[in-house]
C-alpha cells in the first residue's frame, strides 16, 4: 500500500481528499522548512475497507505501517520499541475537512517496558519515561480498549493521595512507575500480547483511529456541519516529541488572530510539562504568561514568526498545535481557525486590506453568514457576576440552565433557550452544543476542542469557571456563594467570561462600517482580483 512520507528530505505533497487536511498541511509546513517531526500517512481510501472488515484491509494496514516505521527509523536514527534508542509515535486522525476533537488519537505508541528503559538510558530522565508509559496506558485503554476514563482517573487520584501530592504533576519518577503499575492492572486481562509488542500497539491504534470515523459524536458532527460527503479519515503516524519533560517543555495551541473577535493579535495557550491532549481536551488550565515567559523566554517571538509565515502561506487565520521539547519548538499541525461570525467578517476585511486575499475570496469565505442579523450584543448594567471564567467564544447567551445534553435537548424541544453547563469541555456533548444558546464549563481553555466547536457554531462560550460545581444528583450547581438549579435562567458573557443569575438586559448594535465595506465589495466596482489585492 502506498504511504505518504513527511520529513525534511522526503516530503510528498498530496491533496487533502487523499491524505486528510491535517497531513496535507503538515507536508506543506515541512516543505517550508518549519520544524515538523517526521511522519507518514495511511490514506483515506483505506478507512472504508477497515470499517467494513474487508479481507485485504488488515494486510494493507500492516504493510503500510511496516513501510512507514522503517522510514521513521531511518529519519530519526531510533528504533521502534528499542531498549536503547526507542522511537515512540502518535497515531492521529485527519479527514479532508477539519473535525476538531471528533476522531481519536493515541499517544506514546511503542512504549513497551523495553522502551521505558530505553528512554531512561537515552534521556537520563526516568520521570519522563514512566510518564510516557502511564500516558500510553491511559490513551490506549480509553481509545483502543474503550475502557471508561473514570477508571484511570480513579487510579490517578488514589496514587496522588497515597503519595501525598496535590496532583499527578507532582509525582516523582518512582510514584509514576507505581501509577503505571496501577493502571496496567486495568488492562492486563485484555492485554492479548500488545503490552510488550510495539507493532501490535501500532496496528491496534491505527485501526481504532480509522474506526472512530463511525463513532456517534463523529457522525453527529458531520450531520451538523453538512459533511456527510466525506469519505473517511486518514491516519497520520508521527514521531513523538515530548512536552512532558519538565518546565522547559510543554504543549500548546496558538491562533494567529483572535478567533472570537477577529482582533489581529495571536492567542496562545500553553501548558508546561504536558502533552497535547492535556491542552486540547480541556482537562488542564494553561499556564500564565508570566510562567511561560520565565521558563521559555524566546517562545513568543519564535511562535509569532511561525504564525506570520503560516498566514502568508495559507492566506487565512491559522489554528496551530505545537510542542516545546527542552526549549525547541515543534509544529504538529495547522488548520484554518474556526471563528465566530463577527470574527469572520472582521478577518475577511483585514485580510483584504493586507493584500492576502481578493474581495471575491473574502465574499466566498463569509457567504454562509447572515449579514443582516450580524449584531454585537452587550449587557446593560448587569451588576456583579455570580462567577467568572475565561471567555472562549464571544457574545451574550441567555437561557435556562441544563447540566447535560439530554436536558438541553428536552428544554430546547419545549421552545426554551438553553445554557449548557458542564464540568469539562467534552466533544461528546456535541449534540447538546447544537441546541444550546451558550456553553459554560468548569475547566478547560480557550483552545480546547469544545471551545473550537462552540466558535464554529457561533455560540457564546465560557470555560475555566473554577467555582462552578455541578451536582448531578440534586441537579444543582454551586457558583461561588450562589446556587443555580436546573431550568433556572442564567446569562453568560462569552467576551468577559462572566456569568450572571437570571435574565440580564441587553442592547444590540450593528457593525455598520464593516457591513458597509462588505456591501461595497458586492458591487461590480468593488470586486478585486487576487493580483490587484496583492499590489
Amino acid at each position: 500500500m502506498h504511504i505518504v512520507r513527511i520529513g525534511a528530505d522526503a516530503t510528498e505533497l498530496r491533496p487533502a481528499e487523499e491524505i486528510g487536511a491535517k497531513a496535507a498541511n503538515l507536508a506543506r509546513m515541512a516543505a517550508l522548512g518549519l520544524p515538523v517531526p517526521p511522519a507518514f500517512v495511511l490514506p483515506v481510501k483505506l478507512c472504508a475497507d477497515i470499517i467494513a472488515g474487508r479481507a485485504h484491509a488488515a494486510q494493507h494496514l500492516r504493510d503500510g505501517l511496516k513501510d512507514g516505521i522503517s522510514f521513521l527509523e531511518r529519519a530519526t536514527g531510533k528504533r521502534f520499541g528499542d531498549r536503547r534508542q526507542p522511537l515512540l509515535v502518535s497515531v492521529r486522525s485527519g479527514a479532508a475537512r477539519s473535525m476538531p476533537g471528533m476522531l481519536e488519537t493515541v499517544l506514546n505508541v511503542g512504549c513497551t517496558s523495553d522502551a521505558v528503559h530505553g528512554l531512561i538510558r537515552a534521556t537520563g530522565r526516568p520521570r519522563l519515561a514512566w510518564d510516557c508509559r502511564r500516558r500510553f496506558l491511559e490513551s490506549f485503554g480509553e481509545t483502543v480498549l474503550e475502557l471508561d476514563p473514570a477508571a484511570f482517573a480513579a487510579r490517578i487520584s488514589e496514587r496522588v493521595a497515597a503519595e501525598y501530592a496535590a496532583n499527578d504533576r507532582e509525582l516523582d519518577s518512582e510514584a509514576l512507575e507505581r501509577l503505571a503499575g496501577d493502571e496496567q492492572t486495568l488492562v492486563e486481562d485484555r492485554a492479548d500480547g500488545w503490552l510488550e509488542d510495539a507493532f501490535a500497539q501500532l496496528e491496534a491504534a491505527a485501526e481504532a483511529v480509522y474506526r472512530s470515523w463511525m463513532s456517534e459524536r463523529a457522525r453527529a458532527y458531520r450531520s451538523l456541519q453538512h459533511l456527510e460527503a466525506l469519505e473517511g479519515t486518514a491516519v497520520t503516524v508521527q514521531t513523538m516529541v515530548f512536552g512532558n519533560g519538565g518546565l522547559a517543555s510543554g504543549a500548546g495551541v496558538a491562533f494567529s488572530r483572535d478567533p472570537s473577535t477577529g482582533a489581529p493579535h495571536p492567542m496562545i495557550d500553553l501548558v508546561l510539562d504536558a502533552q497535547g491532549e492535556d491542552v486540547v481536551s480541556g482537562r488542564r488550565a494553561p499556564d500564565t504568561t508570566e510562567a511561560i515567559t520565565r521558563e521559555l523566554p524566546t517562545l513568543e517571538g519564535e511562535l509569532g514568526e511561525v504564525l506570520r509565515r503560516l498566514e502568508r502561506e495559507f492566506t487565512d487565520v491559522q489554528d496551530v498545535e505545537f510542542t516545546v521539547e527542552d526549549g525547541k519548538l515543534w509544529i504538529l499541525q495547522t488548520r484554518a481557525a474556526k471563528r465566530t461570525p463577527r470574527a469572520a467578517a472582521r478577518i475577511a476585511i483585514d485580510l483584504v486590506h493586507e493584500g492576502l486575499i481578493a474581495t471575491d475570496e473574502a465574499l466566498a469565505r463569509i457567504a454562509e453568514i447572515d449579514l443582516a442579523s450580524l449584531t454585537e450584543t452587550t449587557l446593560v448594567a448587569p451588576g456583579k457576576p455570580a462567577t467568572t471564567g475565561i471567555g472562549a467564544s464571544g457574545g451574550i447567551g441567555i437561557g435556562r440552565a441544563a447540566f447535560d445534553s439530554e436536558s438541553a435537548r428536552r428544554l430546547s424541544a419545549a421552545g426554551e433557550p438553553v445554557i449548557l453547563l458542564r464540568p469539562d469541555t467534552s466533544t461528546a456533548d456535541v449534540a447538546g452544543f447544537a441546541v444550546a444558546t451558550g456553553i459554560v464549563t468548569a475547566v478547560g481553555a480557550r483552545t480546547s476542542h469544545a471551545a473550537l466547536v462552540a466558535r464554529q457554531m457561533g455560540k457564546p462560550c465560557v470555560v475555566g469557571c473554577r467555582q462552578l460545581k455541578i451536582d448531578p444528583v440534586t441537579r444543582q450547581a454551586q457558583l461561588a456563594g450562589a446556587v443555580l438549579c436546573e431550568d433556572e435562567w442564567v446569562t453568560i458573557d462569552g467576551d468577559t467570561g462572566e456569568l450572571y443569575l437570571g435574565r440580564c438586559e441587553t442592547v444590540e448594535t450593528r457593525p455598520e462600517a464593516e457591513l458597509a465595506e462588505i456591501a461595497a465589495w458586492q458591487s461590480p466596482a468593488g470586486r478585486s482580483t487576487p493580483r490587484a489585492a496583492a499590489q
